[in-house]
Formats: structure tokens, sequence, C-alpha cells
């Protein structure tokens, strides 16, 4: 066997025979499983399956060549190690067969527990365990094989058979009801011999053939359904949700089962190394005694805190916090760790870095530089822009009397507010009509994931830190409070009853996931102490240690990053906002929203001049309403930068509607009165009436057929600069022509604009720069010859996208976008990152033709990809100087332009 690996593709690696840095072959739990081994933890012995195995399946429909062959050459290995065989009647080796992908999917894949049991192992496991599974006598040992071959046929059915899962659970209700019961625990042999058989039923009635007994054909068959998992609807979903890639695969783990159901001195559990809600250091994790894995994560019992496995059985926790200590040191941070003991023998079968919350994540990175474990660049790395948004998201403001009815654990902080629902597909429902949601159940399971993400929060009356609810919740940045005991959940009813109370679906609840606390009713909300921290309110030394944290790695981001961050605002306030937040200036003042509103009548006018004298006189009046906008806004951002966007919208957001006029005039006709006004507007519409206006007479078109627009724009700006600089102020305005597609258009207004600012700027030292956006493909394409032009670009990648895709925002994300998503044609919508390939190349070819034309040009960004983290590394690859976004992504933007600096610069190390 060991020829056929030499002459195959290898596909299987035993545990010895990996590391932690092979993640991408073995998958994480494969590669932490392999480092464990490897540190001399005591590891079940086992063999990891690749994921380029799983590739290959998934690509054929079939096992690749030699797979078989080495699985069995490593089964032996296995079978010697244990001094058992796989399914012996006598002394059976049973094993579980595990996913593991190369990133974290917690519960989104399969794994199937207790491999190799039948209708003769199970007599032989009795033995193993002290009993004679053939007696009548209700042993522990005789309860514990019949349990694990039950947990098999339920496992094995649900997973590899597609056997509906309620259909077990229904048959072990009845079971539980029968004897009295709401405990797994209170059944006795006798009673899961019973349940055996009529798990085989069930079995053979959904897949038309007896449970097989064959112990490799279970093996076999269990890999296969792993490997299928990575398709599953909820993984599928899942690796959207987390933007991970589809074509990865998951390897798949054969461990030699051990067992923590054995009686009270076995039990299982989950440990960390510090609280992932919010990083204290501790002992932090749940036990459940004489209870296999998926009992914990499930929270189907109601665990007790790690702490309390020094009474039960202390030479274990013992050995277990050596263990998480020995594993922190060596990965450098928190660590996640499952582990079972067997008959007062403690086995680790797990360990990962830990999801964590992002409070947790600052707390931790911080932590960890104090302990000399890591530097500042890889604390930066540790931390990310949306989790950072995360923290700035709103609290409650408890300073009424607002008294909780329930509290739970806070398993994944934040302040939730929402209707309450009791299904993932209400939930998704009520979520699509703009609605937020609570998603109330006893616990959660994989198959709620779609809820999950549509609801504002979780509340589970089930469940720990480590539940499913707790663990998903905290990878998705969503507010969950699990095991809050005190609801009686009744899911067919659609209700819970609390403290008396009874609040049905649709009834508004909130749930604060740090305390843990359950309201009726809607608590108001407050500012986070990081939005108070970034606005200037709180002073960092006198804050909290969430809050130090922060300010210590944003300082290091700021000292790292090349790329300034600009903001995008349009009013003195959101001016101020964003300096208040490290904006370096603004990056686009949108001067059409200055015209909404009270200014609207004079737009109408200017729209409908009919001579130059009239169109003249309404320019005249809207002279000094912008150069006060624009003074104000010079005066916010003194000293810094501002790109001052022409006028550019679609004519038809200054009109009114062409229906509402044809109306309004029909009316006043019919009642016989005056309706001037109403009929030249109407006249005007129609003739301006665009199908696609987003496509038609706007930015330097506009400019170019209205003669004085943009003249007047120059004129109020440079005046404005001019007064600020003469007040002792200094002002660096950069005027921006919008949507040109070709250079003669830019030179006409420049030529023009140039001549009003001379005249303006006089002796004053004003300087005024004036560039362009690139937002149409052929400007991207012809951007050497604008670049001549232009003294600097800015990318408006909202445009950009919605031309190079040929589809219009407003109209086509709620049309199909949720298709394509689902289909994976899109990971993400390209509006929210943007699409590297096909825009991403535009930009990237206009910056370097425009920089090969015109050394020197500044180049930025200005669409609202400039606040998205992953478009942020982008632009800092394609060599831009600056991205600018909305006031409150400030701090998003300079953490992740320190982030990709750090990884650049660790990159060009490597």
């Amino acid at each position: 066997m060991a020829a056929q690996e030499t002459v195959d593709h290898k596909y299987v690696y035993d545990f010895a025979e990996g590391n932690k840095d092979q993640k991408e072959l073995l998958g994480g739990k494969g590669a932490n499983l392999a480092e464990m081994t490897n540190l001399g933890l005591p590891v079940p012995p086992g063999f990891t399956i690749t994921t380029s195995a799983c590739q290959a399946y998934l690509a054929t429909g079939s096992e690749p060549a030699g797979l078989a062959d080495q699985v069995g050459s490593h089964l032996d290995a296995l079978e010697q190690a244990m001094g058992r065989t796989l399914g012996d009647p006598e002394d059976p080796l049973l094993v579980s067969v595990r996913s593991g992908a190369k990133f974290s999917m917690p519960g989104m894949m399969e794994t199937v527990l207790n491999v190799g049991l039948n209708d003769r192992s199970v007599v032989g496991l009795a033995r193993q365990a002290g009993g004679s599974a053939g007696s009548d006598s209700a042993s522990d040992s005789d309860r514990f094989a019949w349990d694990s071959y039950r947990r098999l046929i339920q496992m094995f059915g649900k997973t590899v058979c597609a056997v509906p899962g309620e259909d077990f659970e229904h048959a072990l209700d009845d079971a539980k009801r029968a004897k009295g019961s709401d405990l797994d625990l209170d059944l006795t042999a006798d009673d899961l011999r019973a349940l055996v058989d009529t798990y085989k039923k069930i079995f053979r009635r959904h897949t038309g053939r007896d449970f097989p007994q064959e112990p490799r054909e279970q093996l076999d068959l269990a890999i296969r359904a792993v490997f299928e998992s990575w398709n599953a609807e909820r993984a599928v979903i899942y690796r959207r949700q987390e933007r991970l890639p589809a074509e990865a695969g998951t390897a798949v783990n054969v461990v030699a089962m051990v067992f923590g159901n054995l009686g009270t001195d076995s039990g299982t559990g989950v440990a960390f190394t510090r609280d992932p809600a919010s990083g204290t250091q501790g002992i932090y994790g749940d036990y459940l005694a004489n209870a296999q894995g998926e009992d914990v994560v499930s929270g189907i019992r109601n665990t007790v805190p790690l702490q309390e496995l020094e009474r039960i059985d202390k030479k274990s926790y013992d050995e277990l916090l050596d263990y998480m200590a020995r594993l922190e040191r060596h990965y450098k941070d928190l660590c996640d760790i499952e582990f079972t003991i067997e008959r007062g023998k403690l086995w680790m079968l797990q360990t990962r870095v830990g999801k964590r919350t992002a409070a947790a994540a600052f707390n931790i990175a911080g932590q960890l530089v104090d302990e000399g474990l890591i530097d500042l660049d890889e604390a930066l790395h540790r931390v990310n822009g949306a989790q950072l948004a995360q923290l700035m998201f709103p609290r409650f403001n408890l300073d009424h009397e607002f008294q909780p009815v329930a509290t739970g654990i806070g398993a994944s902080p934040g302040a939730a507010v929402g209707k309450v629902v009791f299904t993932s597909a209400r939930a998704v429902e009520l979520a699509g009509q703009g609605e937020a949601v609570i998603l109330v159940r006893r616990e959660t399971n994989p198959d709620d994931l779609n809820g999950m993400i549509a609801a504002q929060g979780i509340l589970t009356s089930r469940g720990g830190k480590t539940s499913h609810a707790a663990v998903v919740a905290r990878g998705m940045g969503k507010t969950c409070v699990s095991g809050a005991d005190k609801l009686d959940v009744d899911i067919p009813a659609k209700r819970f009853t609390v403290a008396g109370e009874t609040v049905n679906e649709g009834d508004v609840v909130s749930i604060d996931g740090t305390t843990g606390k359950v309201y009726l009713g809607e608590v108001p909300v407050m500012p986070s102490e990081v939005v108070r921290y970034f606005e200037g309110t709180l002073d960092p030394e006198q804050a909290d240690v969430l809050v130090r944290a922060v300010h210590r790695i944003m300082t290091h981001a700021d000292d790292r990053r090349r790329l300034a961050v600009r903001t995008n605002a349009d009013t003195r306030a959101d001016a101020a906002r964003a300096r208040r937040f490290g904006a370096q200036g603004i990056g686009l003042c949108r001067t059409e929203h200055m015209f909404l509103g009270d200014r609207r009548e004079l737009v109408e006018r200017l729209i409908l001049a009919s001579t130059d004298a009239d169109r003249e006189q309404a320019l005249a009046a809207l002279l000094p309403l912008q150069r006060a906008d624009f003074i104000e806004i010079f005066r916010e951002m003194d000293g810094l930068p501002v790109t001052v966007r022409l006028i550019d919208p679609p004519l038809h957001e200054f009109l009114p509607p062409l229906e509402q006029l044809a109306v309004n005039v029909a009316v006043a006709q019919e009642r016989g009165e005056a309706a001037a006004r109403e009929e030249a507007l109407l006249a005007a519409v129609r003739r301006m009436h665009e199908e696609n206006p987003m496509l038609g007479l706007r930015g330097v078109r506009l400019g170019l057929v209205i003669p004085g627009l943009f003249a007047m724009q120059v004129r109020a700006i440079t005046e404005a600069a001019v007064a600020i600089t003469e007040s002792g102020g200094s002002a660096f305005p950069e005027i921006m022509v919008p949507l040109v597609g070709a250079v003669q258009e830019l030179e006409t207004v420049r030529t023009e604009a140039e001549k009003i600012i001379a005249e303006v700027v006089g002796g004053s030292g004003v300087e005024v720069s004036i560039g362009t956006m690139i937002e149409v493909p052929r400007a991207a394409l012809t951007a050497g010859e604008i670049a001549e032009a232009a003294q600097f670009f800015s990318f408006g990648t909202n445009d950009l996208t919605q031309m190079a895709w040929g589809f219009s925002r407003d109209d086509v994300e709620g049309a199909f976008f949720w298709r394509y998503l689902e289909l994976g044609i899109f990971g993400i919508s390209p509006f929210e990152s943007i699409d590297r390939d096909g825009v991403g190349r535009l930009v990237r070819i206009a910056a370097e033709e425009g920089r090969a034309a015109r050394s020197g040009l500044k180049l930025g960004v200005c669409g609202e990809h400039g606040g998205d983290p992953d478009s942020v590394h982008f632009f800092h690859e394609v060599g831009l100087d600056y991205v600018s976004c909305s006031p409150f992504r400030v701090p998003v933007a300079r953490l992740e332009a320190g982030r990709a600096a750090v990884e650049t610069a660790g990159s060009d190390s490597r």
C-alpha cells in the first residue's frame, strides 16, 4: 500500500505527517490535529483525507483513483495503533468522520460519529464499557452501547441518506414521553434498544434498504457525505456570508472514537483560552458530564461552566489548563478547544484560532502585544474594519426604568431590537419587507442559518457560549443571547412566556448581547463609547479597556498607512464630523445636493430660462448661495484639500414628475384656471425627458449645454477660497468635472474655468486645481489623453460599476441580485465591494496610463467603495493616493489602509 501512495496522488495523511501550516491541504481541523499530535498532546489517532480529494470527487462525482486504497492503508495503521479492528464484534474500533475546511465553518458541514457499530459490534462495545449488551439488565454499559448505536443511525441516516431528521427526533421524543421524562439520560438500555429498532424502520422506510452493517461501507459512505456537504445549502450560504472561496473544498478527518458518555467520570466540553465575547483573560467554556460533543454545541442540554470541572475531576482540569496555556503560547492567539474525558482520561479533539466578537478582537490583540507574543503590526493584522464598524453601533440607553424579564448568556455583544419571529423562514420573510426581527428558538441548528443572517439578533432558551447560536452569531457579528432558560418557547404556537408575560410573534423585544438581558418592548439606544472616542468627546486615557485598545491600534494604523483617507461631505455638519473621525480632507462634495429643498425653484428658473437674461438672472441668484456653502465647508476643512464636484444631476431630480405635471395641467385647464408655470414646466420636462436619465443630460454635458452654469460654480468656489484665505484661514479647492468621456470635454471646461480662477484669485495666493472623475469606461481607457488636461483623477466607482456592468443600481439590486448571489455569479454585490477583475481592471488601466502621461497625477476614489475594507486593500495595491467615503466609515478606511500597508510589507519581506 505504501507503494500505491507513491504512484497515485497522495490523498491521505496520518496526523503525525502534517502541521498547522497545511490548512489549505488538510483543512483547519486536520492541520491543527496534526499540530497537537506533534506537540505531544493526547490526540486520538487518526488520519486526514485532503481537500484535493474532495475537489476531485466534486468535479467528477466519484472518488479519485487510489483514494480507497490509501484510506484502507491508513485504516490498517489506525487499527494497529489502537489494537482494535473497525466494527469487530468482540472489541470494536469506532471512528468519527468529520469535516474540516481551511476556514472555520462551524456546524455548516457534516459529521458522523460511532462509525463501525452494527448489530454485532454493539455487543462488543458494551463489553468494552463493562457489561453485556445481550443481557436484560439496564446497566450503564448496555445503555451506553445502545445509545451510541442509535446516535449512529440517526446521524448516518440524516447525513448520508437524507432521512428527515425530524422523524428521528419525533421517535426520540415519543420514547422520552413514554418514560415521563424530558431527558435522554432517563432512557434505559432497553428503551434505547427499542429506539434503535424504531430508527431502523425509519431508515428502511425512507431509503428502501436496511441500515448498512458492513463497517467499511459505513466509512466510505460517510466520507462521501462529508465531501458532498461542502455544497449543501447552508454551507453555500455561510461561505457567501463570510466571503469564503467556493472551490476550496473540505478535508475529512477519520479519528478513533473516545467517549464522553461512559458515565459520570466521563464528559465532554469546549474551552477558550480567553473570553471570546470580551477578550478577558480567564477560564471560559462549558462542560457536560456523561455526554458526547454534539450535546454541548447543539444546546439540547444545559452545560455547567468549565470551572466546575475542577470539582468534578481535578486531575483532568489541571491537565486541560496546562494544555490550554501551551496551545495559546504556541498559536499566539485565542484558542478554541474541544475535549473529551473518557473515564478520567483527557483527550484533545480539536483546537483552532477561536472566533471572537469585535470587542474581543481588539482587546486580545492589545493583550498579546503587552505579553510580548506579537508586535503591533501583527495586532493590526488581527483586527479588521468590519469589526471596528460593529464597535461603532449604538448600545442600549438604560438611564430610564427598563427591567429585564430574563437574563441569559451574553454570547455575542450588541443592542438588537426587533419583532419576535420563531422560524427562519419567517425571519427571512419579514426582513425582506424591511422589518427588524429577533429570531427566537429553543436552540438553533445549521438549518436556521438563513434566519440568523436576516435577523437583527438571536435569542435562545438553551445553550451557552459554545452553542451553535453563539458561535455562528459571533462569526457574523450578530447580537446573541443564549441560554435564557426562563423563556418557555412554544414554536408551534409562535409564542414564548416569561415572568408571567406572553410574547407572541410580531411583538417587539430588545436583547443585550453583552449582559445577556432580555427586555420586553423597544429600549432606546445611545452612541457607543468608540464613537464618542472618535468624535473627541472621550479621552482614551480615561476610557475603558476597549477604547484604549482601539486607540492604540488606530494610532499604529495611521502611522503605517500610505493611503490618505478623505470623506464624502456636502454640508458643514458632515464635514465637521468627518474631520473629528480623522478625515484628511473632502474627496467628494456633491454640489447638486446643495440645490435641493428651498433652492429647487431657482434651478427650475434656470432650466426654464428662455433668454440669456433670464438665465443670467437665475445664475446670479444662485451664486451667493453657492459661495456661502463653500465658505462653510472650507472653514471646517481649514488647511485640508476639498474636492468639489461640479453639478451632476439627472435633471429629473430637479423637476416634478412628468405624469404629475400632466395631471395638474389637465385639471387646471378643465377648471379654467391659470397654470402658466405648470404648463411651462410641463413643456420643459417633455423636452428634456429621458428614458434613462442616468445616461443622459448630466455631468459635463449639462455644463456644456447650459452656458454659465459651471462658470457660476467655479466662481463661487474660488471666491469662497479667497474669502477664507483673507480671513486668515487656508483653503485648497480641487474642482472636479464629472462624467467626462473625452479629453475635449475637459479641455473646454478647463479653459473657461482657468480664466475665471485667474480673475478671482488675483494676488491672494489661492491655488485651485482642476481634474475629473473617471466614471465612464471610455475615460478609463483613454486616461493617458485625459491626464494631459487633468491635475487629478478621482474614480467614481459607483457609476463606473453601473456602466461597466450595464445595469442601474437603483433598478437591479432588488430585481435580480438575490438570484445572482444565490447562483454564485456574484460572491458579493459589485456595488458593495469592487469587482477587481472588471471594474478594478479599468481603475488599474486608468491609474497606470494616467501617471505615465502626467507624473505626479493625484489619484483618489470617491465612490462608496472607498469605505469597503476589501476595496481599500485593492486601492492600496493599485497605488491610489487616497480613498474617500462617508464620515461614519472614515475610521474603517483608516484602519484598513494601515492593514493594507502592513500586509504589503509582510508580503514583500517574504
